[in-house]
């Protein structure tokens, strides 16, 4: 687990880091449900790929109950979203369909290299919400536990026999936590 964030001192610094923590939770919901659409338009036309288009829609209405819950959060919170939920939308289904085109093992390589990066985030915040917002931990284990059986799925269906798996996987996941960055300022 990495560092725990120090406490900021001042006032109302609790609920801007509470804001943070919706907005880039809210960014990667997003991103997750483009990439899994992205990822879906290449694989959801041809019949031979049914059943892997079969567990990416169930994998992306998992994300999508996810972002419909921070959807709520956000509103009943009074967050604004990232500015950058565009590119989020562009960016995602780009790297879900050019994945996709790589075949399907590295298509399950950028579940497993999102996933991965994804699980360790929730488990931070996890760790620094549970006594200040105990149910919002609670929700995120959920989700968390959603996003692990993602990631084993995909690593059950060969993502890490993807061709180039290891750059693939570097990349992806550089780029998620360089996302999370950007999605919880901006």
């Amino acid at each position: 687990m990495s560092a725990k964030p120090p406490a900021r001192p001042g006032p109302g610094a609790a609920s801007a880091r509470l804001a943070e923590i919706l907005r880039v939770d809210h960014a990667g919901e997003l991103g997750a449900v483009s990439i899994y659409r992205g990822q879906q338009a290449v694989f959801g036309s041809a019949r031979r790929d049914m059943p892997i288009a079969e567990q990416l829609g169930e994998m992306q209405a998992h994300e999508a109950a996810h972002l419909e819950a921070f959807d709520k959060l956000l509103t009943a919170r009074r967050v604004r979203p990232t500015l950058l939920a565009p590119l989020w939308r562009m960016a995602g289904f780009a790297l879900g369909a050019g994945t996709a085109l790589l075949g399907e093992k590295a298509a399950h390589a950028c579940t497993e290299a999102v996933e991965s990066v994804i699980e360790q985030h929730y488990a931070d915040q996890i760790e620094e919400l549970r006594v200040r917002e105990p149910k919002l931990a609670e929700d995120l284990v959920r989700y968390r536990d959603d996003e692990l059986a993602h990631r084993d799925q995909a690593v059950e269906n060969g993502a890490r026999q993807a061709p180039g798996y290891a750059l693939l996987s570097s990349v992806i996941r550089s780029g998620c936590r360089a996302a999370i960055k950007l999605a919880e300022k901006v």
